[in-house]
């Protein structure tokens, strides 16, 4: 099988032990001869994208097709590769790995492919956080994503915005056991410490002239996939805080409230138009504040109870 130094995959092959066997020697020879700019798995959080991003390097090149990848997969269907770059299909264990060594990767990058379309197709924030945790757990990762852990920290932890805010007020004390109280709910000496540290190492934190810490704006920059997956826990986090917020606080301390709507066409989007409107004047309302002295946490919450197309029950 001469061509299959090339990377090339035979036109006709319709016998699958032929198919396999050339499954079993593409892999190899692809991953020997791939030159250094070919896409680097571990700079991927998303495997479509990873996937992508290898064909149109190796189709610039005339070295595969759809159909050459699904011969290197064992593959009966010449277009899967196309189906699961364009997320029509969703791919299983077994199938990761295949595709993995049909992409050349090594042990290691098979391994970390395998958890990105674990990462990618789980189904809860949990499982996603579970694994989300295990690539970072891969040095080539991080090393590639430069992913710091003030970074990280900053976008998984519920009080470090609120320190932030807290920092505004004309009262605030640098001092974890200061800040351990008056976080509600309370926070440990420690936790609060290392909020402080990640803060000043993130410039969001500074010392003034006196040596008060002091906020100053800054932004805390990651990519898409990591910013969703910390926004959704902050956003579980904050709303179980609103529950036990009814236990723990009074009347005083709390405003609770809900709307139940039936909408037409359109309704939900008018909706969100209005709170993003809503949000915006709150912003207006806490730049005029002048002594600024507590921080509150505003959730907003808008979801669907009920389908558009709901099936008429059977008789």
């Amino acid at each position: 099988m001469k061509f299959a130094r090339f990377g090339l995959a035979p036109r006709r092959c319709h016998d699958t032990q032929v198919r396999l066997e050339y499954a079993r020697r593409v892999p190899t020879i692809a991953a020997t001869s791939a030159p250094d700019d070919a896409p680097d798995v571990y700079s991927f959080l998303d495997y479509r994208a990873f996937l992508r991003a290898y064909y149109e390097h190796k189709k610039r090149d005339g070295r595969l097709s759809f159909r050459a990848f699904s011969l290197r997969a064992g593959l009966k269907s010449p277009n899967y590769l196309k189906l699961v770059m364009d997320g029509q299909r969703n791919l299983s264990e077994p199938m990761a790995q295949r595709f993995a060594r049909a992409c050349g990767l090594a042990r290691d990058g098979e391994r970390y492919f395998q958890r990105l379309v674990g990462f990618n197709q789980a189904r809860t924030l949990d499982e996603r956080t579970e694994i989300y945790r295990k690539l970072c757990r891969e040095r080539r990762f991080r090393e590639r994503n430069k992913l710091e852990p003030a970074q990280d920290l900053y976008h998984s932890r519920w009080y470090l915005p609120a320190i932030r805010e807290l920092a505004g007020s004309v009262d605030f004390k640098g001092e974890a056991a200061w800040v351990a109280q008056r976080l509600l709910p309370q926070i440990s000496e420690r936790e609060a410490q290392l909020a402080l540290d990640t803060l000043i190492e993130l410039g969001m934190l500074k010392r003034d002239g006196r040596g008060r810490l002091r906020r100053v704006t800054a932004t805390v920059s990651t990519g898409p996939e990591v910013r969703s997956l910390h926004l959704a826990s902050f956003h579980c986090t904050m709303m179980e805080h609103a529950a036990s917020s009814i236990d723990r606080l009074s009347t005083e301390e709390r405003d609770i409230s809900s709307l139940t709507l039936c909408l037409g066409e359109g309704g939900l989007d008018r909706i969100k138009r209005a709170v993003q409107r809503f949000r915006r004047e709150l912003l207006e309302v806490e730049q005029l504040e002048h002594e600024p002295r507590q921080v509150v946490q505003i959730n907003f919450q808008l979801f669907a109870l009920s389908a558009l197309d709901a099936k008429e029950p059977e008789s």
